[in-house]
């Protein structure tokens, strides 16, 4: 348990559904796909050509004190999200900037866009002649870094964490830490990830890649969609959002963290299982006060079974609604789990439960109520949002509604 309460009061999303908490909050209730065709690079020799892009992006609404093309597009991503995430939360970058944060992103593939398109200039062009700026934008730690100079964050601590599809989850955990200890005044934790040819590709040759929708826990899934995307959360404590009349979307109270090192790609159920308990016990919430579980759901048969089995062995008396926002995200990678926090942040706020879309039929061997396709009307208490990664890295995080003392 930490020593301060650490509540969230700001939210930024870029995804494949909407940009900005608004839109965002729509599309979930409306239950939008934002599946469509891959136009950021030539897909023509794959097999399946269908991704979550994000679309409407201008970065130059975004960012204001940084040369556009010193950033690759998860750069660009990272400071729209965080701009975002502190105007929902009321607050100006110059508010900040004497204070002690924190602003942690997760990531899997870093600027691997920028890389791909690199290598593609070296092969026609030679490496003399590469753009010199291309180069500076491809170190991982720039997702971070520039969202502190670009906001002039002269006292907070960029990091990034490349722990793959449980990145965005590391992060809010990070951000936790700090918060709750005192050590942070204010943290900007999440995720982004830039869609990219070279991630494309080695999903598409290990034969996970759906033709047309990504269908979790469904008995016609064929696998999953690669997505882009970035989700950042403003965290503090919760007498600070009090005490500037901020709204609070949700109460962090507390998450868990493993690494089973099982299989280079196979989840394995006792470790997601416990990495889920540890979340409930870091928390001080008994599994029977869960009201739903915002699942990893990546629509492949491995990752869904396992999962859906680490559910029922964690819920013995019947586990809660379990979601999978990727069959409506796609899979953002090292957005994933920060996008699936703040879905999870909003449906505590609005009372509702985003559904599982593009839905026929659910497998027998999940034996979960993936809400299919629309979404419900819940007052939800208490949530817990999964990312699991390649190599056994898992993170589970539980968020509860917060409630005005009387």
């Amino acid at each position: 348990m930490t020593a301060q309460r650490v509540v969230l009061t700001g939210i930024g999303v870029l995804s494949s559904i909407g940009n900005g908490v608004d839109e965002f909050t729509t599309a979930l209730r409306e239950g939008r796909c934002g599946a469509g065709p891959i136009t950021l690079f030539d897909s023509t020799d794959f097999r399946q050509q269908v991704a979550h892009e994000v679309t409407d992006f201008e970065p130059e609404r975004w960012v204001h004190n940084t040369p556009l093309d010193e950033l690759g597009r998860a750069s660009q991503f990272s400071i729209a999200a965080a701009r975002m995430a502190m105007a929902d939360a009321g607050l100006e970058p110059a508010q900040l900037r004497d204070r002690p944060g924190l602003v942690t992103v997760g990531t899997t593939d870093g600027e691997a866009r920028e890389l791909d398109q690199l290598v593609e200039a070296e092969v026609a062009d030679g490496p003399e002649r590469l753009n010199r700026n291309a180069v500076r934008r491809l170190p991982a730690h720039r997702l971070a870094l520039s969202v502190v100079r670009e906001l002039g964050l002269a006292r907070a601590v960029p990091s990034v964490l490349g722990t793959a599809c449980a990145a965005g989850n590391y992060a809010i955990g990070d951000g936790l830490d700090a918060v709750g200890s005192g050590e942070a005044d204010y943290a900007l934790v999440g995720g982004s990830d830039a869609l990219a040819r070279r991630t494309f590709a080695g999903f598409s040759r290990l034969g996970l890649v759906a033709s047309d929708r990504c269908r979790p826990f469904d008995a016609d899934r064929e696998g999953l969609l690669t997505a882009e995307g970035a989700g950042v959360l403003l965290l503090e404590p919760l007498d600070s959002a009090v005490a500037r009349g901020a709204h609070i979307y949700a109460e962090f109270l507390g998450y868990g963290l493993n690494c089973d090192a099982h299989h280079p790609t196979a989840p394995d159920q006792e470790s997601v299982t416990r990495c889920m308990a540890l979340a409930l016990e870091d928390a001080g919430v008994k599994p029977a006060d869960v009201d739903l579980v915002s699942a990893h759901g990546t629509g492949t048969r491995t990752n869904d079974v396992t999962e859906s089995r680490a559910i029922r062995e964690l819920f013995e008396d019947g586990p809660p609604p379990t979601v999978a926002l990727k069959s409506m995200l796609g899979h953002s990678m090292g957005a994933a789990s920060a996008l699936g926090a703040a879905a999870s942040a909003i449906a505590l706020s609005r009372g509702f439960i985003p559904p599982t879309v593009n839905h026929r039929t659910t497998d027998p061997e999940c034996g979960i109520d993936c809400v299919p396709n629309d979404a419900v009307e819940a007052p939800l208490r208490v949530v817990m949002n999964n990312g699991l990664a390649f190599g056994g890295n898992n993170a589970s995080v539980v968020l509860g509604r917060y409630e005005e003392a009387s």
